[in-house]
């Protein structure tokens, strides 16, 4: 059992020196990114209908013995002709589904590429066509998730209907986007809601205290700072930050249910969060679906085409990125621990 022991607490050391060496790797490529990156990226566009045409055709003949195949591939050739110019004329009328990616973090920096994804949409869509987001987020900052909702809603105020996909989860700020879609389909098990705020901070005033190191903070304005890392903070200033975070629910309360009028949003918006089967019964959601069978169910209908705008890196960032990424995996499992053990 002593081995045991020691061998776990040098696990942990490891753990948290791993820990150490990539917040320090983020803080140092973070700091190249933001002096160095340029934001220019490329535009790339995927005809989804003739990929999953093509993988389907490849699926059949692959069931076929050879005999079968050269039957097949012979009537192929005689109906290819035919087909050529109907099918002409039925690109020229078919409607398109768009289909475009969130995946986004805390800070919502993915917005970036949404925007230039939304414009290029809005600046080629013609009347009946249809967008798909597929959106992965379990909120962050209430200023770039408010901007992403109002990415959604430049495509609507272009006229054209926005279903929002959620395949696995879409909280806080990622429900406040999803909301402004037309129509929300989820996966059974997606989390869903969260339609509250929250905010922490650390104060170290008291250990400064004990080394003798004092600190001055001085502010014009009686709520320029109300609650601070180092200083010592004060009822009012606690006050005055619950009532902010008040303020910021009511307002993420008003947005809810300005958008799904049916919803109760008292019942909803207590913070907690739905898995996709209770978040229809909520009227959180509309249909129980993934993207993928709704992709699948709308190929005859839409010519499908996947858009994605992929901003271009340098050596630093893509280093930063890197380590980002690994940061992210770590909490995220310690996130996913904790929200499946305290529900």
């Amino acid at each position: 059992m002593e081995f045991l022991y020691e061998y776990g607490l040098f696990l942990a050391k490891i753990a948290t020196v791993v820990v150490a060496v990539g917040i320090v790797i983020g803080l140092i490529a973070g700091a190249a990114m933001k002096g160095k990156s340029s934001k220019k990226g490329e535009l790339y566009l995927e005809n989804i209908s003739e990929s999953k045409e093509q993988e389907i055709d490849d699926v059949k003949k692959a069931m076929l013995d050879k005999s079968q195949i050269k039957a097949l591939e012979k009537a192929e050739k005689k109906l290819k002709k035919a087909k050529s110019k109907a099918k002409d004329d039925e690109a020229k009328t078919k409607a398109k589904l768009f289909v475009i990616r969130f995946d986004g973090g805390v800070d919502a920096q993915e917005v970036e590429s949404l925007r230039e994804e939304i414009s290029c949409i809005i600046s080629v869509a013609e009347e009946n066509d249809e967008v798909l987001i597929n959106l992965e987020s379990p909120g962050g900052v209430v200023h770039g998730y408010g901007l992403a909702a109002s990415q959604i809603d430049r495509l609507k105020n272009a006229n054209l209907k926005v279903t929002v996909a959620v395949d696995k989860v879409a909280a806080s700020g990622g429900y406040m986007m999803a909301c402004v879609a037309d129509k929300i389909i989820s996966a059974p098990f997606a989390i869903i809601g969260s339609i509250g705020v929250v905010a922490q901070i650390p104060n170290i005033n008291r250990l400064l205290k004990k080394v003798d190191i004092d600190i001055e903070q001085h502010t014009a304005g009686d709520y320029k700072r109300t609650l601070t890392v180092l200083g010592e903070n004060t009822d009012a200033g606690r006050e005055k930050f619950k009532q902010e975070l008040n303020e910021t629910h009511d307002l993420f309360k008003q947005f809810v249910a300005d958008h799904r009028p049916e919803v109760d949003i008292d019942k909803v918006a207590t913070g907690e969060h739905w898995y996709g089967t209770q978040a229809k019964d909520l009227g959180l959601v509309d249909e129980i679906l993934t993207s993928d069978d709704f992709v699948l169910t709308n190929l005859t209908k839409y010519d499908v085409y996947k858009i994605e705008f992929k901003i271009k890196h340098n050596l630093a960032e893509k280093f930063g990125i890197a380590a980002e990424l690994g940061l992210k995996r770590v909490f995220g499992v310690l996130s996913s621990w904790s929200v499946t053990n305290t529900k």
